[in-house]
């Protein structure tokens, strides 16, 4: 009996048998603590708060890698709109001239791997699986994006690049805390070992 109010009290939920309280478990909904489990739906507006923005740069990200993919023009070592192309242009302005430098040593894979990296991050923070990851390689993308192709723009707030990385740090900090894959697989984790204990 104490432990069912300690749990309670800890929870906002009692413990107990099959059709009983403990159906209102938040570890019983997939969706908690999306949905308020706990002390009312006030509680879960901060998990949903991330979801907008998890959703923007997941579609955004998809979007640019398959753009990316499927645009032979941009994968080509010179030419009209190809990656070599906007590489030498920017290499005299970029922040990190030794980037462009390594991207000019092989424009098409360097190209290819811009483009699944962002299809691979979009992906993963659509889904929340492995979310702080996907977001540290979307901010990595952006990061040398912003010290390469978009150092030179001025003002600096125009640059998208750069309020790009500032919007993956939520995600790196907090990972997907919401209708993720992370939270289901934490949750079976947390029943596992409940079930074992």
């Amino acid at each position: 009996m104490a432990h069912e109010w300690r749990a309670e009290a800890q929870t906002g939920y009692a413990e107990g048998g099959a059709g009983g309280p403990a159906d209102r478990n938040p570890l019983n909904s997939p969706l908690s603590p999306a949905l308020g489990a706990g002390t009312g739906a006030a509680r879960g507006l901060p998990f949903l708060a991330l979801l907008p923005l998890r959703i923007f740069l997941g579609v955004t990200f998809v979007y640019a890698g398959l753009d990316k993919l499927t645009d032979s023009s941009f994968l080509a070592a010179s030419g009209a709109g190809s990656l070599g192309e906007t590489m030498h242009a920017v290499r005299a302005s970029a922040a990190v001239p030794a980037l462009v430098d390594l991207a000019l040593k092989s424009p098409v894979g360097f190209g290819y791997a811009i483009a699944f990296g962002e299809l691979a991050v979009g992906l993963g923070v659509l889904v929340g699986l492995l979310s702080r990851v996907a977001a540290a390689g979307g901010a990595l993308i952006s990061l040398s994006l912003w010290l390469t192709v978009s150092w030179a723009t001025t003002p600096y707030y125009y640059g998208n690049d750069l309020v790009y990385l500032v919007a993956w740090l939520p995600l790196v900090i907090a990972g997907a805390p919401a209708l993720s894959l992370d939270t289901l697989i934490r949750r079976a984790r947390v029943r596992r070992s409940a079930s074992v204990v």
